[in-house]
């Protein structure tokens, strides 16, 4: 068992993410039995869950004649416009049925701002408003954190990349997480977190 110190985050395990949802992440359901096996050695865990408006600015059908998968420029910065996904209540919003969602103590839902994206689970991707979870988890004494989910690239390795930034120990199990590598965007994501101190295991 890890000590208090040292939480759990679990990165947008949500059914769209997986096998048949609508920004299916290859191989996304097999993060869910080693994440149920790792939640039994913290003693704190926390969920993300993306939590999107279906008007979202992010999503490509919001932006008539743009492709998915596309970029613009947003007033943030750049932006890869993604197929609609998580909506607020859907069902493919829904954590994966599997996963185990009681020994979580906080459920973190992002990216419910209508005009912003939100990768990490610390900051919207202006990368100044805060989404509160580093606030909780220093309230509780957290120092160290283990971090696996969906996806890799991109959600994973922002909060990661935050955390680290934030002062706090970060370690990326690879084996309960996997990515979109969009134009080679898991390389990069990879890389970054090596170069931000953050420990690469599985």
């Amino acid at each position: 068992m890890q000590p208090d110190s040292h939480a759990l985050l679990i990165i947008d395990v949500q059914n769209d993410f997986c096998p048949g949802g609508a920004l299916a992440v290859a191989g996304g359901d097999e993060v869910v039995a080693p994440i149920n096996a790792l939640m039994d050695g913290f003693a704190a865990t926390v969920l993300t869950q993306d939590w999107h408006p279906a008007g979202h600015l992010s999503f490509a059908d919001a932006h008539p004649g743009a492709a998915a998968f596309s970029m613009i420029e947003l007033p943030y910065g750049p932006q890869v416009l993604w197929p609609r996904h998580c909506v607020q209540g859907s069902p493919g919003a829904e954590f994966h049925p599997s996963l185990r969602t009681d020994p979580a103590q906080m459920i973190l839902r992002k990216g419910f701002r209508p005009q912003i994206d939100s990768y990490s689970a610390f900051f919207e991707n202006d990368r100044t408003t805060p989404t509160g979870l580093d606030g909780w988890l220093r309230s509780r004494g957290v120092t160290a954190l283990t971090l696996a989910g969906l996806a890799t690239d991109y959600c994973v390795a922002y909060s990661a990349l935050d955390a680290a930034r934030l002062g706090y120990r970060v370690t990326v199990r690879l084996e309960a997480c996997r990515a979109i590598d969009l134009n080679g965007s898991l390389a990069a994501a990879l890389a970054q977190m090596q170069a931000a101190g953050v420990v690469l295991e599985g």
